[in-house]
């Protein structure tokens, strides 16, 4: 059996091009290009937000059949800020994706991401449908005020672990009145020990869920430095505190937008953080997308039936793609499981 993601992705991947591009505002957002750069293009798009790409997530995709693209966004990872939330926000972040494809002269490109990454991805493809090729979106977010309620309000998650939600509070020092993102936001905005403590709690909040959701063994996870985790967590609390820079309901009113895309929905039905309700709405209005759930997998890409599932959707895309230029390429020993997925849900 499969104990670990890595057992069903790709081996480690150098990239073979990569800078920063120069967005304006003070902004230069860094990227990279792996794989084969005569096959289809892929945008790896990153959580958080504010999180950043890491090597790791070049994995998911076979380097014979795809050139995999990484994007930091604005602030994120390697990116490059004046100041970290100035004209930082989704519309510029959507700017940004669309700057890099035709810096990088990439006609259409498939689009990958769970999370944040997938409320982009899907905002990126409904801006810009005839660019996007496919979709696979992972623990779909649409960053509706329900799904706001459900991660930082009382009465969501914090009632499924409420020891752990009460860590993140006292960290952020809720006191009566206030809200845990009114009063996070107050406690980052300084640079003592008070803001570094909070800003690891604000990213173990969700850690706490994802351990929660499983019987199984922790969720592997790198620990961050302190001026990482302040990066982090203050544009994460500053996309909640201002809707994620959406209208309500915009991305599933305007999924009309997303008929001519294929795409995959992988959900795990055990998410605490992004519930499987969301990315049953998303199905029920996209009906050429697959929704795939996942009955043993929570929010974790590592997780190993749900990196099977990611595996298994990219590579279905790329067997529809016809490249012919990889022919000839020297095949890479190590082959992830083939089987596709089924369509599952949960009760």
């Amino acid at each position: 059996g499969i104990s670990s993601a890595w057992q069903v992705q790709f081996p480690p991947l150098q990239a073979h091009d990569g800078g920063w591009l120069d967005v304006g505002d003070g902004h230069q957002v860094h990227w990279t290009c792996s794989g084969h750069p005569g096959a289809p293009a892929l945008l790896f798009v990153h959580g958080g937000p504010g999180a950043g790409c890491t090597p790791d997530d070049r994995r998911w995709f076979d380097p014979q059949r795809w050139r995999i693209v990484l994007l930091d966004q604005r602030g994120a990872g390697q990116s490059r800020a004046a100041d970290l939330l100035h004209a930082n926000d989704t519309p510029h972040l959507l700017a940004d994706m669309e700057a890099l494809r035709l810096h990088l002269g990439i006609g259409r490109w498939a689009l990958f991401g769970g999370s944040w990454g997938a409320t982009l991805a899907l905002a990126y493809t409904q801006q810009q449908p005839q660019r996007v090729s496919a979709l696979v979106l992972r623990a779909v977010f649409t960053a509706t005020r329900a799904e706001a309620c459900w991660l930082y309000g009382t009465r969501g998650a914090a009632t499924r672990h409420p020891a752990a939600w009460q860590r993140l509070c006292t960290a952020a020092g809720v006191r009566p009145g206030a809200t845990l993102l009114q009063a996070m936001h107050a406690r980052l905005q300084s640079d003592d020990a008070d803001a570094v403590a909070a800003a690891h709690a604000w990213r173990q909040w969700e850690h706490d869920l994802m351990d929660a959701e499983t019987t199984g063994p922790a969720a592997p996870r790198t620990s961050l430095a302190d001026s990482s985790a302040l990066a982090q967590a203050r544009i994460g609390v500053y996309f909640a505190r201002h809707g994620w820079f959406l209208a309500e309901g915009e991305l599933l009113a305007r999924a009309d937008a997303l008929r001519g895309v294929p795409g995959f929905i992988v959900q795990g039905a055990r998410d605490l953080v992004t519930p499987a309700a969301t990315a049953r709405a998303l199905r029920a209005a996209w009906p050429a997308a697959q929704l795939v759930c996942v009955p043993a997998a929570g929010h974790a890409s590592t997780q190993p039936a749900m990196a099977r599932a990611l595996v298994n959707a990219t590579e279905s895309f790329a067997t529809i793609a016809t490249i012919a230029t990889i022919a000839s390429a020297t095949a890479f020993t190590h082959r992830p499981p083939t089987c596709q997925p089924e369509e599952t849900h949960d009760a």
